[in-house]
C-alpha cells in the first residue's frame, strides 16, 4: 500500500509538470508575438493588416477549434490526443521559425492553434484526473500560476527575445520544451478517457463555425470598423450557429456541451467570471504594453521589467491562493481577486497622463497583479469541480473557448474605444484614447466579480474512488461548508 501511494504522488506531480509547461507554452503564444511585430515586418514585410494577422491566426484557431479539442480527447484518450496536439503545436512553432514569408508565418501561427487547441483543454483533465481531491486546490493554484504568467509576461518574454536575440526565437524556444515534453508525456502521463463519450457531429461544426464566425469578426473589427460587411456577417452568422449550437445542447442527445451545465451556479458564475475578466485583462495589457513603449520611452525590455509587479505576481500569490481555496472554498478568493483586478485598472485610468512617473503607475500594477493572480488560483478547480468527472473535458473546453472569445473581444472593444477618442498621433492622443478604454477594462472586471457570486459558498469536492490509473467514475458532488 505505502508503495502504491508514493507511486501515485509521483505520478501526481510528473503530471502537474508536464501540464503546467504544455499550458505556458500554449497561453504564451497568445501575446508573445506583440512585441515582436516590427521586427518581423523589417524582415518578412507585409502590411499592417497582415501583421496583426500573426497575431490573430492563433487566436483564432485557438478558440474556434478548443471544444472539439476536448470532445476529441474524451472520446479517443486525453493522453493520446495531447501527445498529438503538443507534437502538431511543437512542428507548427519550427515552421513559423522557418517562415520565409509573411503569408508563411500566417499559416504557420494557424497552425499552432489548431495544436495548442487540442493541447490546452487536455492539460486541466489530465491534472484532475491524477490528483487526489484533497489537493487538487493547490495543484490548479500552481497551474493556473504560471499560465497567467504566461498570458501576462508574452510581451515582456517577445521582446526580450527579439531585443537580444531574434524574433525567431520566439518560436524556436518552443521547439526543445516540446519535444522533451512529448518524452516525458509517454513515460509519465495515465490514459483517461470519459464513459460513454462519442463525437458529437453536429455540436462540432455548429460550435466550430459559431465561434470562428464571432471571433473573426472580432479580430477584424479594430481595422474594418464595427460596421463593415465584414464583421457584421461573421457576427451575425456566428451568432446564428452559436444560438443554433445552443438549442443543440439543450434538445440534443449526448451533445458535446449539455446546457443543463449551466443550471448550476458555480459552473455558471466562473464562466462568466472568466469571459469577462480576460475581457478586462488582455485588451488593458494590449495597451499599457503599447503605452509603456510608444510613450513612455522604454525598450520592449525595460517595459516588459517594469510591468513585473503585475504580470509576475502570480507566481508569488496563486500557490497561496490555492492553499485558501482548499480551507476556505473558491468563491471569497476569486471575487476579491476580480474586485482588486477592477480597481487596480480603474486606479491606472486615474493616474495615466503623458508624463506619468512608473512610481505613480506601481500601486496599480502591484494591485492589479494581486487580483490577477488570486483569480487564476482557483478558476479552474471551481470550473472542473462543478461536474462531474465525465463531463470535466466539456466543462474545460468551455471555459478555455469562453477565456479565448474574452479575450478577442477585450483587444477589439477596447481598441475600438481607443481609436474614437485618440490615437497614435501624440502622447496626449495616446492617453486619450487608453483612459476611457481602461474604464471600460475595470467595469467588465467588476461584472465578473459580481458574477462570481453565483458560485455557492463554501468547497466543491468531487468525490470519486478512481485512481489516477483508471477512468474517472461518477462523483457525488458535496458542498463543504467553508
Amino acid at each position: 500500500m505505502k508503495q502504491q501511494t508514493t507511486r501515485g504522488r509521483g505520478s501526481a506531480v510528473w503530471t502537474l509538470v508536464i501540464t503546467s509547461v504544455a499550458g505556458f507554452m500554449a497561453a504564451l503564444d497568445n501575446l508573445v508575438v506583440t512585441t515582436a511585430l516590427p521586427s518581423i515586418r523589417a524582415d518578412l514585410g507585409g502590411a499592417l493588416a497582415d501583421l496583426e494577422w500573426t497575431v490573430n491566426a492563433y487566436t483564432l484557431t485557438f478558440a474556434v477549434l478548443l471544444m472539439t479539442g476536448a470532445a476529441l480527447g474524451d472520446r479517443y484518450g486525453r493522453r493520446r490526443l495531447f501527445i498529438g496536439g503538443l507534437a502538431l503545436f511543437t512542428a507548427a512553432s519550427a515552421a513559423a521559425a522557418l517562415s520565409p514569408g509573411i503569408d508563411e508565418l500566417i499559416i504557420a501561427r494557424a497552425v499552432q492553434g489548431v495544436g495548442a487547441a487540442v493541447m490546452m483543454p487536455l492539460t486541466l483533465t489530465l491534472l484532475t484526473a491524477a490528483v487526489p481531491a484533497a489537493r487538487r486546490g493547490m495543484a490548479l493554484g500552481i497551474f493556473s500560476a504560471v499560465t497567467g504568467l504566461a498570458v501576462a509576461s508574452g510581451p515582456l518574454i517577445g521582446g526580450s527575445l527579439t531585443e537580444h536575440l531574434s524574433w525567431q526565437w520566439i518560436f524556436w524556444l518552443n521547439v526543445p520544451v516540446g519535444v522533451a515534453l512529448l518524452v516525458l508525456a509517454r513515460l509519465r502521463l495515465s490514459e483517461s478517457t470519459a464513459p460513454g463519450a462519442r463525437l458529437d457531429l453536429t455540436g462540432t461544426v455548429l460550435v466550430s463555425g459559431g465561434l470562428f464566425g464571432i471571433v473573426y469578426a472580432l479580430v477584424s473589427a479594430p481595422s474594418h470598423g464595427w460596421t463593415s460587411a465584414r464583421v457584421l456577417t461573421g457576427l451575425i452568422a456566428g451568432g446564428v450557429l452559436t444560438g443554433a449550437f445552443v438549442l443543440h445542447g439543450i434538445k440534443g442527445k449526448q451533445p458535446m456541451l449539455p446546457m443543463r451545465l449551466f443550471r448550476d451556479r458555480g459552473f455558471l458564475g466562473i464562466n462568466v467570471a472568466s469571459l469577462t475578466m480576460f475581457l478586462g485583462m488582455f485588451g488593458s495589457i494590449f495597451l499599457l504594453a503599447q503605452f509603456m513603449q510608444s510613450i513612455a520611452g522604454y525598450s520592449p525590455t525595460e517595459a516588459g521589467l517594469r510591468m513585473l509587479p503585475w504580470t509576475g505576481m502570480p507566481m508569488i500569490v496563486a500557490p497561496i491562493a490555492g492553499l485558501l481555496t482548499d480551507r476556505i472554498g473558491g468563491r471569497p478568493v476569486v471575487f476579491t481577486g476580480l474586485a482588486l483586478q477592477a480597481v487596480g485598472l480603474a486606479y491606472f485610468a486615474l493616474v495615466l497622463e503623458p508624463d506619468v512617473s512608473y512610481a505613480s503607475q506601481l500601486p496599480a500594477l502591484i494591485i492589479s497583479g494581486i487580483g490577477m493572480a488570486l483569480y487564476f488560483a482557483p478558476a479552474a478547480n471551481l470550473v472542473m469541480s462543478s461536474v462531474r468527472p465525465a463531463e470535466q473535458g466539456m466543462a474545460s473546453g468551455a471555459n478555455n473557448a469562453l477565456r479565448e472569445v474574452g479575450g478577442a473581444l477585450g483587444v477589439a472593444i477596447l481598441s475600438s474605444v481607443f481609436s474614437a477618442r485618440g490615437g497614435f498621433e501624440s502622447a496626449q492622443a495616446f492617453t486619450d484614447g487608453t483612459v476611457p478604454a481602461l474604464w471600460i477594462g475595470a467595469g467588465a472586471v467588476a461584472v465578473g466579480a459580481v458574477a462570481a457570486l453565483l458560485v455557492p459558498r463554501g468547497k466543491t469536492v468531487a468525490v470519486q474512488s478512481a485512481t489516477v490509473d483508471t477512468v474517472p467514475t461518477e462523483p457525488r458532488q458535496e458542498r463543504v461548508p467553508a
